[in-house]
Formats: C-alpha cells, sequence, structure tokens
C-alpha cells in the first residue's frame, strides 16, 4: 500500500510542475497556481509516506 502512495505522489508532483509551467508558459495564472497546489499536494503525500517509513523502521 505505502508503494502506491509513494508513487502517486511523485505522479501528483510531476502533473503539478507540468501544468504549473504550461500555466506560466500560456500567461494563465489560474492553471499555474492548480499545478503549485497539485505539487504540494504531492510533496505532502510524500513526507507523509516518508514519515511512515521510518516509524516502521
Amino acid at each position: 500500500m505505502a508503494g502506491s502512495q509513494k508513487a502517486k505522489g511523485k505522479k501528483e508532483q510531476a502533473k503539478g510542475r507540468a501544468k504549473e509551467a504550461i500555466g506560466r508558459a500560456v500567461g494563465n495564472e489560474r492553471m499555474e497556481a492548480e499545478g503549485r497546489m497539485e505539487g504540494a499536494r504531492g510533496d505532502a503525500r510524500q513526507a507523509k509516506e516518508k514519515g511512515k517509513d521510518t516509524l516502521k523502521h
């Protein structure tokens, strides 16, 4: 389960970075903000899973 959550976090981070870059390129502030938010969500998911791994070992 933890592996799939880590992968989901990585996917959210990548998707957020891409969305932010596209928003910046076309001048769409809303898309850029959504990308930042999605990237932050991925960062939080990754941090949560790393914390769980630390407690397990």
